[in-house]
Protein backbone atom coordinates (compact mmCIF):
# COMPACT_ATOMS: atom_id res chain seq x y z
CA UNK A 1 0.00 0.00 0.00
CA UNK A 2 0.98 3.38 -0.79
CA UNK A 3 1.42 6.80 1.00
CA UNK A 4 -1.75 7.73 -0.52
CA UNK A 5 -3.38 4.57 -0.43
CA UNK A 6 -2.61 4.45 3.14
CA UNK A 7 -4.21 7.95 3.99
CA UNK A 8 -7.65 7.30 2.11
CA UNK A 9 -7.54 4.42 3.92
CA UNK A 10 -7.46 6.07 7.40
CA UNK A 11 -10.10 8.79 6.45
CA UNK A 12 -12.66 7.59 4.17
CA UNK A 13 -16.26 6.90 5.64
CA UNK A 14 -18.54 4.74 3.79
CA UNK A 15 -22.53 6.93 3.58
CA UNK A 16 -20.96 9.81 4.92
CA UNK A 17 -23.29 12.73 3.55
CA UNK A 18 -25.69 9.94 5.32
CA UNK A 19 -24.30 9.34 8.63
CA UNK A 20 -24.00 13.52 9.08
CA UNK A 21 -27.70 14.00 7.49
CA UNK A 22 -28.74 12.11 10.61
CA UNK A 23 -26.30 13.28 12.83
CA UNK A 24 -27.88 16.49 12.11
CA UNK A 25 -31.62 15.46 12.74
CA UNK A 26 -30.29 13.69 16.10
CA UNK A 27 -28.84 16.63 17.40
CA UNK A 28 -31.72 19.02 16.59
CA UNK A 29 -30.65 20.91 13.56
CA UNK A 30 -32.71 19.26 11.11
CA UNK A 31 -33.23 21.07 7.95
CA UNK A 32 -32.38 24.47 9.13
CA UNK A 33 -29.60 26.53 7.94
CA UNK A 34 -26.43 25.66 9.00
CA UNK A 35 -24.14 28.58 10.55
CA UNK A 36 -19.90 27.98 11.94
CA UNK A 37 -21.25 27.99 14.99
CA UNK A 38 -24.09 24.93 15.05
CA UNK A 39 -21.55 23.00 12.74
CA UNK A 40 -18.18 23.71 15.04
CA UNK A 41 -18.24 20.48 17.22
CA UNK A 42 -18.05 18.60 14.23
CA UNK A 43 -15.92 20.10 11.16
CA UNK A 44 -12.82 21.84 13.08
CA UNK A 45 -10.64 18.76 11.99
CA UNK A 46 -7.48 19.53 14.16
CA UNK A 47 -6.47 21.10 17.52
CA UNK A 48 -8.25 24.11 19.54
CA UNK A 49 -11.34 23.48 17.31
CA UNK A 50 -12.77 26.56 15.86
CA UNK A 51 -10.29 28.94 18.10
CA UNK A 52 -7.20 28.14 16.07
CA UNK A 53 -9.00 28.85 13.15
CA UNK A 54 -10.22 32.40 14.37
CA UNK A 55 -6.62 33.04 15.13
CA UNK A 56 -4.86 32.26 11.83
CA UNK A 57 -7.65 33.95 10.14
CA UNK A 58 -7.23 37.33 12.27
CA UNK A 59 -3.50 37.12 11.58
CA UNK A 60 -4.27 37.55 7.54
CA UNK A 61 -5.23 40.21 5.35
CA UNK A 62 -8.17 38.49 4.31
CA UNK A 63 -11.19 40.65 2.16
CA UNK A 64 -14.14 39.70 0.38
CA UNK A 65 -11.34 40.05 -2.58
CA UNK A 66 -9.25 37.80 -1.39
CA UNK A 67 -9.13 34.25 -3.43
CA UNK A 68 -8.41 31.07 -0.69
CA UNK A 69 -6.82 27.42 -1.38
CA UNK A 70 -7.70 25.16 1.56
CA UNK A 71 -5.32 22.61 0.92
CA UNK A 72 -6.49 19.57 3.12
CA UNK A 73 -10.04 20.59 3.39
CA UNK A 74 -11.63 17.59 4.87
CA UNK A 75 -15.17 18.20 6.55
CA UNK A 76 -14.78 21.97 5.09
CA UNK A 77 -15.43 23.78 8.56
CA UNK A 78 -12.34 26.37 8.23
CA UNK A 79 -13.17 27.17 5.01
CA UNK A 80 -16.68 28.26 5.47
CA UNK A 81 -15.69 30.23 8.52
CA UNK A 82 -13.74 32.14 6.36
CA UNK A 83 -16.23 32.71 3.67
CA UNK A 84 -18.90 33.83 6.39
CA UNK A 85 -16.70 35.69 8.00
CA UNK A 86 -15.34 37.66 5.18
CA UNK A 87 -16.94 37.26 2.58
CA UNK A 88 -13.66 35.57 0.13
CA UNK A 89 -14.17 32.48 -2.05
CA UNK A 90 -12.87 29.48 -1.67
CA UNK A 91 -11.46 26.57 -3.26
CA UNK A 92 -10.92 23.55 -0.77
CA UNK A 93 -9.32 20.35 -2.02
CA UNK A 94 -8.89 17.11 -0.26
CA UNK A 95 -7.79 13.20 -0.77
CA UNK A 96 -10.98 11.69 0.94
CA UNK A 97 -13.82 11.96 -2.14
CA UNK A 98 -16.46 11.07 1.22
CA UNK A 99 -15.15 14.31 3.42
CA UNK A 100 -15.38 16.17 -0.30
CA UNK A 101 -18.97 14.96 -0.96
CA UNK A 102 -19.49 15.87 2.79
CA UNK A 103 -17.59 19.21 2.85
CA UNK A 104 -20.05 20.13 -0.41
CA UNK A 105 -23.17 19.17 1.73
CA UNK A 106 -22.58 21.14 4.81
CA UNK A 107 -21.39 24.20 2.65
CA UNK A 108 -25.24 23.74 0.76
CA UNK A 109 -26.80 23.32 4.48
CA UNK A 110 -24.73 26.32 5.09
CA UNK A 111 -25.94 28.84 2.30
CA UNK A 112 -22.21 29.24 1.56
CA UNK A 113 -22.03 26.99 -1.83
CA UNK A 114 -21.61 30.48 -3.97
CA UNK A 115 -18.70 30.80 -1.97
CA UNK A 116 -17.08 27.50 -1.31
CA UNK A 117 -16.46 23.90 -3.05
CA UNK A 118 -14.36 21.35 -2.90
CA UNK A 119 -13.10 18.52 -5.08
CA UNK A 120 -11.00 15.67 -5.00
CA UNK A 121 -7.34 15.79 -5.33
CA UNK A 122 -3.62 15.35 -4.05
CA UNK A 123 -2.09 18.27 -2.13
CA UNK A 124 1.26 17.33 -4.24
CA UNK A 125 0.05 18.11 -7.42
CA UNK A 126 -2.87 20.55 -6.80
CA UNK A 127 -5.38 20.87 -9.95
CA UNK A 128 -5.25 24.80 -10.18
CA UNK A 129 -3.41 26.98 -12.41
CA UNK A 130 0.08 28.70 -11.04
CA UNK A 131 -0.41 32.22 -9.24
CA UNK A 132 -4.10 31.38 -8.92
CA UNK A 133 -4.81 32.50 -5.24
CA UNK A 134 -4.13 34.77 -2.83
CA UNK A 135 -3.71 32.62 0.18
CA UNK A 136 -2.86 28.96 0.83
CA UNK A 137 -4.48 27.73 3.81
CA UNK A 138 -3.51 24.29 5.34
CA UNK A 139 -4.65 22.78 9.30
CA UNK A 140 -3.11 19.49 9.81
CA UNK A 141 -2.54 18.34 7.04
CA UNK A 142 1.28 18.05 6.29
CA UNK A 143 1.71 15.44 9.75
CA UNK A 144 0.46 12.82 6.63
CA UNK A 145 2.59 14.20 3.86
CA UNK A 146 6.10 12.71 3.81
CA UNK A 147 7.54 14.85 0.71
CA UNK A 148 7.08 18.30 2.49
CA UNK A 149 8.93 19.78 -0.61
CA UNK A 150 6.01 18.78 -2.85
CA UNK A 151 3.79 19.64 -0.62
CA UNK A 152 4.89 23.55 -0.27
CA UNK A 153 6.47 23.39 -3.30
CA UNK A 154 2.46 23.44 -4.86
CA UNK A 155 1.50 25.68 -2.07
CA UNK A 156 3.73 28.51 -3.41
CA UNK A 157 3.24 27.23 -7.49
CA UNK A 158 -0.80 28.07 -6.64
CA UNK A 159 0.20 31.49 -4.78
CA UNK A 160 0.49 34.66 -6.42
CA UNK A 161 3.93 37.08 -5.64
CA UNK A 162 3.22 38.30 -2.36
CA UNK A 163 0.82 35.95 -1.23
CA UNK A 164 0.33 34.00 2.13
CA UNK A 165 0.49 30.54 3.15
CA UNK A 166 -1.34 29.98 6.48
CA UNK A 167 -0.77 26.92 8.40
CA UNK A 168 -1.93 25.37 11.78
CA UNK A 169 0.42 22.08 12.19
CA UNK A 170 1.86 19.72 14.75
CA UNK A 171 5.98 18.94 14.58
CA UNK A 172 8.37 16.90 16.52
CA UNK A 173 10.06 18.10 18.90
CA UNK A 174 12.19 15.54 21.06
CA UNK A 175 12.89 12.67 18.54
CA UNK A 176 11.11 9.84 20.80
CA UNK A 177 8.23 7.75 18.91
CA UNK A 178 5.04 9.42 19.57
CA UNK A 179 2.16 7.32 21.30
CA UNK A 180 -0.43 6.06 19.03
CA UNK A 181 -3.05 6.29 17.40
CA UNK A 182 -3.09 9.45 16.69
CA UNK A 183 -5.99 11.86 15.11
CA UNK A 184 -4.13 11.63 11.78
CA UNK A 185 -2.55 8.10 11.91
CA UNK A 186 -3.24 4.84 13.26
CA UNK A 187 0.20 4.20 13.97
CA UNK A 188 3.71 5.52 12.22
CA UNK A 189 2.73 4.15 8.76
CA UNK A 190 1.12 7.38 7.66
CA UNK A 191 2.46 9.92 10.29
CA UNK A 192 5.66 12.24 8.53
CA UNK A 193 6.04 14.88 11.27
CA UNK A 194 8.94 17.21 11.09
CA UNK A 195 11.17 19.31 13.54
CA UNK A 196 10.62 23.38 13.67
CA UNK A 197 14.01 23.72 12.01
CA UNK A 198 13.85 21.16 9.34
CA UNK A 199 9.95 22.93 8.85
CA UNK A 200 11.03 26.52 8.28
CA UNK A 201 14.09 24.99 5.72
CA UNK A 202 11.45 22.93 3.56
CA UNK A 203 9.14 26.39 3.12
CA UNK A 204 12.21 28.56 2.88
CA UNK A 205 13.46 26.61 0.11
CA UNK A 206 10.44 26.80 -1.47
CA UNK A 207 10.52 30.59 -2.18
CA UNK A 208 8.43 31.47 1.33
CA UNK A 209 9.71 34.13 3.82
CA UNK A 210 7.95 32.59 6.92
CA UNK A 211 6.60 36.05 8.62
CA UNK A 212 5.31 34.98 11.54
CA UNK A 213 5.67 31.51 14.10
CA UNK A 214 3.58 30.73 17.18
CA UNK A 215 3.93 27.88 19.18
CA UNK A 216 0.70 27.25 20.24
CA UNK A 217 1.23 23.77 22.70
CA UNK A 218 0.46 25.53 25.70
CA UNK A 219 -2.81 26.78 24.32
CA UNK A 220 -3.50 22.95 23.01
CA UNK A 221 -2.81 21.01 26.32
CA UNK A 222 -5.15 23.41 28.29
CA UNK A 223 -7.95 22.73 25.18
CA UNK A 224 -7.95 19.05 25.12
CA UNK A 225 -7.72 19.21 28.95
CA UNK A 226 -11.09 21.27 29.05
CA UNK A 227 -12.50 18.48 26.30
CA UNK A 228 -11.56 15.55 28.37
CA UNK A 229 -13.09 16.97 31.73
CA UNK A 230 -16.29 18.15 29.98
CA UNK A 231 -16.37 14.54 28.48
CA UNK A 232 -16.17 13.01 31.71
CA UNK A 233 -18.73 15.22 33.37
CA UNK A 234 -21.57 13.54 30.74
CA UNK A 235 -23.10 10.72 30.66
CA UNK A 236 -23.55 10.27 26.84
CA UNK A 237 -21.08 11.11 23.98
CA UNK A 238 -22.06 14.36 22.26
CA UNK A 239 -24.19 13.97 19.13
CA UNK A 240 -22.21 16.32 16.86
CA UNK A 241 -18.49 15.70 17.37
CA UNK A 242 -15.89 14.35 15.54
CA UNK A 243 -16.18 11.61 16.96
CA UNK A 244 -19.69 10.79 15.23
CA UNK A 245 -17.36 10.57 11.71
CA UNK A 246 -14.16 9.40 13.27
CA UNK A 247 -15.27 6.36 15.60
CA UNK A 248 -15.08 5.36 18.60
CA UNK A 249 -11.40 4.99 18.82
CA UNK A 250 -11.03 9.04 18.02
CA UNK A 251 -11.13 9.74 21.63
CA UNK A 252 -8.70 7.77 22.57
CA UNK A 253 -6.26 9.71 19.62
CA UNK A 254 -7.22 12.99 20.56
CA UNK A 255 -5.75 11.67 24.58
CA UNK A 256 -2.98 10.85 23.12
CA UNK A 257 -2.03 13.35 20.93
CA UNK A 258 -2.30 15.56 24.12
CA UNK A 259 0.16 12.71 25.76
CA UNK A 260 2.83 13.65 22.78
CA UNK A 261 1.88 17.40 23.80
CA UNK A 262 2.68 17.18 27.38
CA UNK A 263 5.30 14.94 27.04
CA UNK A 264 7.83 17.16 24.95
CA UNK A 265 7.10 14.43 21.75
CA UNK A 266 5.38 16.96 19.64
CA UNK A 267 4.05 20.47 19.34
CA UNK A 268 1.27 22.93 17.93
CA UNK A 269 2.73 25.97 15.66
CA UNK A 270 0.82 28.85 13.92
CA UNK A 271 2.95 30.09 10.85
CA UNK A 272 2.45 32.47 8.51
CA UNK A 273 4.56 33.30 5.08
CA UNK A 274 4.48 35.03 2.36
CA UNK A 275 5.63 34.19 -1.09
CA UNK A 276 8.51 36.10 -2.20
Amino acid sequence: MNEADGISQHYERASLVEQLRAVLVKSGLGEKQLSVKDLAPLDQFHSRGLAATVELAKALPITEATRVVDIGSGLGGPSRYLAETYGCTVQGVDLSQSFVDAANFLAGRSGLASKVSYRHGNALTLPFAADAFDLAWTQHVAMNIADRAALYGEASRVLRPGGHFAIFDVIAVSGEPLHFPVPWASGPEISFLVTADEMRAALEDQGFRVASWIDSTEAGIHWFLQREAERAQSSVPPVLALGAVMGPAFGQATVNLRRNLEEGRAALVQVICEKV
